[in-house]
């Protein structure tokens, strides 16, 4: 049984929100439980709903400016649909206003483009998941990535409501179901490698109370500044500047640029060079300041959107 939900897409200032570019804005779209679709432009994910049992949904295409939202499984009520609209708006970020960012973009001939909706960062539903995807993406292939983050939501995940068998289309785990489980178990099942006593460091950390990293989803700026949120980050092991700056900008903070093995040769290609040094690329996106990674990110990943 599916249940199908509308969801107006508008950003906080009112800005159009492209649903495609903003479900494939980065690759987490394809690390479980999400799953894209890029023939259909839809995104499947398993979504935890406060005092009820999470839920296998579909995002995808809707009337103008609105989105669907497909439940797989049995019915639902009020109660847990608008637990689902929540999580669909967690997710795609409609909270986020990118109007100031959108103005400034307009007068760029490199980001014209970006004003119709793109510029919407995909985030996971809490920033555990989000911190721990990332550590899964440093220094490897991204197909090691891709196992490792099944071999957790397979293993650990809580499966969702209904007839739902596929393993990794379960929960990504929470801190406290990983806390749970010795080093050996990432080295040995995940197959994390180095990784693997960082997991459970920061497992434990968050889910004894020492670490709280969704204060840093809720937190404004002028409560915790970049450079702040950027040293707890960098506190984490496992964490480093490239790690720092894409959790940075799931967590809608655009001031870091994403700097990396392949960033930094696909830019180079893009604007016809051999290679580009980091502070010329940093120069070139300075003038969007607090957005200068997002600029930046948007102008790599033009193709892709």
């Amino acid at each position: 049984m599916t249940t199908t939900l509308e969801l107006a897409l508008r950003g906080a200032g009112g800005e159009p929100v492209d649903l495609f570019r903003t479900i494939n804005s980065h690759g987490f779209a394809d690390l479980s439980p999400m799953r894209l679709d890029e023939q259909q432009r839809t995104l499947e994910t398993t979504v935890r709903i406060p005092g009820a049992k999470s839920r296998r949904i579909r995002i995808g295409p809707g009337g103008r400016g609105r989105a669907t939202v497909s439940v797989l499984g049995p019915a639902v009520g009020a109660k847990v649909s608008n637990g689902i609209l929540a999580a669909v708006r967690h997710i795609l970020r409609l909270d986020a206003d990118l109007s100031a960012f959108y103005d400034q973009a307009s007068s760029d001939p490199d980001f014209t483009w970006v004003t119709s909706g793109a510029g919407r960062m995909l985030r996971s539903q809490t920033v555990f998941e989000d911190v721990v995807k990332t550590i899964c993406t440093t220094n490897c292939s991204w197909a090691l990535t891709v196992k490792m983050v099944n071999a957790m939501v397979s293993e650990l995940g809580d499966p969702p409501a209904g007839s739902v068998r596929d393993p990794i289309a379960r929960t990504f785990p929470s801190p406290a179901t990983m806390a749970e489980r010795p080093e050996a178990f990432f080295r040995e099942v995940v197959r994390a490698g180095y990784r693997a006593p960082h997991f459970v460091a920061l497992s434990r950390a968050v889910a004894s109370g020492d670490l709280d990293l969704e204060r840093l989803q809720r937190a404004t700026r002028a409560e915790l500044s970049d450079p702040e949120v950027e040293a707890t980050l960098l506190a984490i092991p496992g964490v480093g500047p490239y790690a720092a700056a894409h959790i940075m900008m799931t967590l809608g903070r655009h001031s870091r640029l994403i700097l990396d093995a392949w960033s930094r040769p696909k830019y180079a290609r893009l604007i016809g060079k051999r290679s580009v040094k980091d502070s010329t690329i940093v120069r070139r996106f300075r003038p969007y300041g607090d957005n200068a990674g997002l600029a930046f990110w948007l102008f790599v990943t033009k193709d892709w959107v």
